[in-house]
């Protein structure tokens, strides 16, 4: 089914990305207070829909200052839909989201996902230790933007 991008996230989405984060055991835990919260401080969002339904498929959250930073969390394909490009789809959106077009882009990955997100133009930098004492290391990557 065809998507599309769109380019922000209001507290009217909270219920669908509730349901899209409960498709991934990793953020099967956030509820509509917690998200409505971190939505509100958000400072893009980036999510795909599709097209006919209007229902969320994936989206993706940016906390930045638009000059020097720009840390991408939560980047998220529904389960269903995983496989299909979407997640290429809502990268490349991302990335050419205007009001990050300056800036460079950083994000935390399982490693896991690390092949996944060079493909989509990111570089890992490093290993994180992760805070809590979980066990499993995560990469450090960055989208460099040309000088």
């Amino acid at each position: 089914m065809p998507v599309t991008v769109e380019r922000s996230l209001g507290p009217e989405d909270v219920p669908q990305l509730v349901d899209l984060y409960e498709t991934y055991d990793w953020w099967a835990d956030r509820g509509e207070t917690e998200l409505r919260r971190a939505l509100a401080a958000t400072d893009e969002a980036v999510a795909l829909r599709e097209t006919e339904s209007g229902d969320l498929v994936a989206a993706a959250r940016v906390l930045t200052d638009y000059s020097y930073y720009a840390m991408v969390f939560d980047v998220i394909v529904h389960a269903d839909r995983r496989g299909e490009g979407l997640g290429e789809e809502l990268l490349a959106a991302l990335v050419t989201h205007p009001p990050l077009a300056d800036v460079d882009l950083e994000l935390l990955s399982r490693e896991g996902l690390v092949p996944f997100y060079e493909a989509c133009g990111f570089e890992e930098v490093g290993a994180v230790d992760r805070p809590g004492g979980d066990p499993e290391e995560l990469r450090f990557l960055a989208y460099r933007r040309d000088e």
